[in-house]
């Protein structure tokens, strides 16, 4: 399969932290159309907007209540419409991100199974619980009025479906048509390996994976969904594994994509870096597919803290140059880190649910800076997490004014990345221990992990790196170069 997405790089929106429209704190619809401009300058293909439906928030949109409808919070459809088509006029597609293992427990479905109703069979409902965990810490199960108990794998607030029942299967299908028919573009699977469940509700054993977890009838889903996609529209998986488990989603009869996630647990070493880049190629060659880079979430601390800004952002080189396509989560281009958030300002439930056992990941959601005005230009009211005043440093005016910005960095990669990376080959060059030299085509990658500078190569012309004031005749340490032989025409 052939499609715009298999070589894209797409810009993760957390709408709540992106632009807020109307000063009530909270990024929206309308703050995301007013902004649409900066994230074309970027030279991004596309966004991916994290949940907009209607919602009690209770996870921040993954608890949704309503599939096709937006949520007050973020707008109307009308808003919405305007994205898509603000976007569409920028050259951007947009990527929805779908919720298809739970619903919120306010749900009309979930409301009528809490009363009794036959929309039960539409669930998880057992009579008894068993020891399954959820994802946010506790049981996964909660009992009902009439002392049944039913399936959340992560808060009670999100019931499980039963993707069994046909009429789960057909509303989902109706779904994937409503936003086609608005112009999406493509939609990031949540929880994609989870949806079908064990159907004895085995116990798990100390140190397996939920027996529920990628099973083969999952796959049969998917194959459902991409006959109503087509072969244009995105569909990537959020699913966590081995490569060749993950990879399975990236079929092209399936998803046709899948984040490479376990990039976010390489070391930084050479040699761990290209064991993870063979092993993730490997497995999706063998699919005729390619992986879909990622080096930041919502879910994860951010690059920048878990490397160190200079790290992080030869690491965005890096991934760019690969091939296969890149998720840039908003920010990152920035060079953002994660802000200190104290505890009587946590919004994530799954810190607050397990008592600050688990991650707080509030710290990767601070509303974005675009100024140094009041909140960072991010809105005109009290911002729904704490700006730090001294991220002024990360404002986007300032990152654009400076050619030396990780935003600039960035944006020369992008203009240049179209022109230079034109085949899905890589090679690996000879190399001195602690440095990467990949070849695609005319051009090479360069990431030095090692601890003394390497010398370019006769001839060789530097396209971006990742550090544009340091000694042009070398990579230097914790840096990502691009090389080539000839010129380059860059996009934009």
């Amino acid at each position: 399969m052939s499609s715009w997405w298999r070589s894209a790089v797409v810009y993760q929106v957390y709408v709540r932290s992106f632009l807020d429209g109307d000063g009530d704190g909270v990024g929206d619809l309308a703050g995301l159309t007013a902004g649409l401009d900066a994230v074309a300058r970027l030279g991004v293909d596309g966004l991916w907007l994290t949940p907009v439906y209607r919602s009690p928030q209770a996870d921040h949109g993954y608890d949704v209540a309503d599939h096709r409808d937006i949520d007050p919070l973020f707008g109307d459809l009308a808003a919405f419409d305007a994205v898509v088509t603000a976007a569409h006029d920028r050259g951007l597609r947009v990527v929805m991100d779908l919720v298809p293992n739970h619903v919120s427990d306010q749900h009309p479905w979930f409301v009528a199974a809490r009363g009794g109703g036959p929309e039960r069979a539409l669930f998880h409902v057992r009579s008894q619980p068993n020891g399954w965990r959820s994802m946010f810490g506790g049981s996964a199960w909660s009992a009902l009025p009439d002392g049944d108990w039913y399936l959340h794998l992560f808060a009670p607030e999100q019931p499980d479906l039963n993707w069994a029942h046909p009429t789960v299967q057909e509303d989902f299908a109706a779904t994937l048509r409503f936003w086609l028919a608005r112009g999406v573009d493509g939609f990031r699977v949540d929880v994609a390996g989870g949806l079908a469940k064990e159907p004895s509700y085995a116990e798990v054993r100390r140190g397996e994976d939920h027996p529920h977890w990628d099973r083969a009838e999952v796959h049969e889903i998917y194959r459902s969904w991409r006959r109503v996609l087509g072969p244009d529209v995105l569909a990537v998986a959020e699913a966590w594994g081995p490569p060749e488990r993950t990879a399975a989603f990236a079929r092209a009869d399936e998803l046709g994509q899948a984040f490479a996630f376990d990039i976010l647990r390489t070391p930084w070493s050479a040699a761990a870096l290209r064991r993870t880049v063979d092993a993730q190629l490997a497995a999706h060659r063998a699919v005729g597919a390619l992986p879909a880079w990622v080096l930041g979430n919502h879910d994860i601390a951010r690059a920048a803290t878990r490397l160190g800004p200079e790290r992080a952002l030869a690491l965005h080189l890096f991934l760019l140059a690969l091939p296969g396509a890149f998720f840039l989560y908003a920010g990152d281009e920035l060079g953002m880190p994660d802000a200190d958030v104290p505890p009587e300002r946590w919004q994530d439930p799954q810190s607050l649910r397990s008592g600050g056992r688990l991650p707080n990941r509030d710290g990767a959601r601070i509303p974005l800076p675009w100024t140094s005005g009041r909140n960072l230009g991010f809105t005109t009211g009290d911002p729904w997490l704490p700006v730090p005043a001294e991220w002024s440093v990360y404002a986007r005016d300032r990152q654009e004014a400076d050619p030396s910005s990780t935003w600039s960095v960035l944006h020369r990669a992008l203009s240049a990345r179209p022109a230079l990376w034109t085949t899905e080959d890589l090679t690996w060059e000879d190399a001195r221990p602690g440095v990467l030299v990949g070849r695609r085509g005319g051009a090479r990658v360069v990431l030095n992990a090692s601890s003394r500078p390497w010398r370019l190569p006769d001839g060789a012309a530097v396209v971006v790196r990742s550090s544009p004031r340091a000694d042009p005749t070398v990579v230097t340490p914790s840096e990502c170069a691009w090389l080539t032989d000839g010129p380059v025409r860059f996009r934009g």
